[in-house]
């Protein structure tokens, strides 16, 4: 049986090596979804993910996606847009409109991003836990999206464009600045065909864990990245290392 979670207890999991295969990663059920459960999680490589009328669904897939930081393929069309875009980049100006508009890009074909993942992340987002990366086109939001920085780790939770490649554009500015961090690796859950394009790829859970142990207790101090300037110069990516 799937193991219950008390939500007025502290932050318990069971080891991830009971997850189910199938489906894979599914390993608990129950808990709350407050900062203290939601970082514990993080942590440990768990993460929630449930519909409106579930109860709250703890997952730690394997293999694991992930992108890291310097690894990312730019293709040449994407890095031509970056270098000529009439975007400007962001953060944290307003995470609440992020998640509100990777619900709605969703919602036609049912999504996660309920009312209480929304409350959630924006009290992790008021704590300096959360952020957002944002594309804007003027004073129009037209892209972004949004994760949990813990250490040296991003987790990475949805995204969303209202023009094109407002997305990626989103994605490639938070890359370069997890490499200028020092970041260790972007979290993507799981796999995707977009994900791989961009330079993802799966590793086993176990390096996953493994990493994680030391990543997530170094350079821990959470903070607003609304400072953050986010006016790369992409003239200085050599053509040739642009993917076809």
């Amino acid at each position: 049986m799937l193991p219950w979670l008390h939500p007025h207890a502290a932050p318990r999991f069971p080891p991830v090596h009971h997850a189910l295969r199938e489906p894979n990663g599914l390993l608990a059920a129950g808990g709350a979804m407050s900062p203290d459960w939601l970082l514990s999680a993080y942590r440990q490589g768990i993460f929630p993910w449930y519909s409106e009328d579930d109860p709250i669904l703890w997952w730690s897939p394997d293999p694991r996606m992930v992108v890291i930081p310097g690894e990312m393929r730019l293709t040449r069309s994407l890095l031509k847009t970056l270098r000529n875009t009439p975007f400007t980049v962001r953060c944290d100006q307003d995470f609440s409109g992020v998640m509100q508009a990777c619900a709605d890009t969703r919602a036609q074909t049912g999504t996660w991003i309920n009312t209480d993942i929304v409350a959630a992340y924006s009290a992790l987002h008021r704590l300096g836990w959360a952020h957002s990366i944002e594309t804007w086109h003027g004073e129009e939001l037209v892209g972004g999206l949004y994760g949990v920085a813990i250490g040296r780790v991003f987790y990475g939770e949805s995204m969303f464009h209202r023009r094109s490649d407002a997305s990626k554009i989103a994605f490639a500015h938070l890359v370069r600045l997890l490499e200028q961090r020092n970041f260790a690796v972007i979290d993507c859950q799981m796999t995707t065909s977009h994900l791989q394009s961009l330079g993802g790829r799966e590793i086993p859970r176990a390096q996953f864990l493994q990493g994680l142990a030391q990543w997530t207790t170094e350079q821990l101090q959470p903070e607003s990245w609304a400072h953050y300037d986010m006016s790369f110069d992409w003239r200085a990516v050599p053509r040739h290392e642009a993917a076809l």
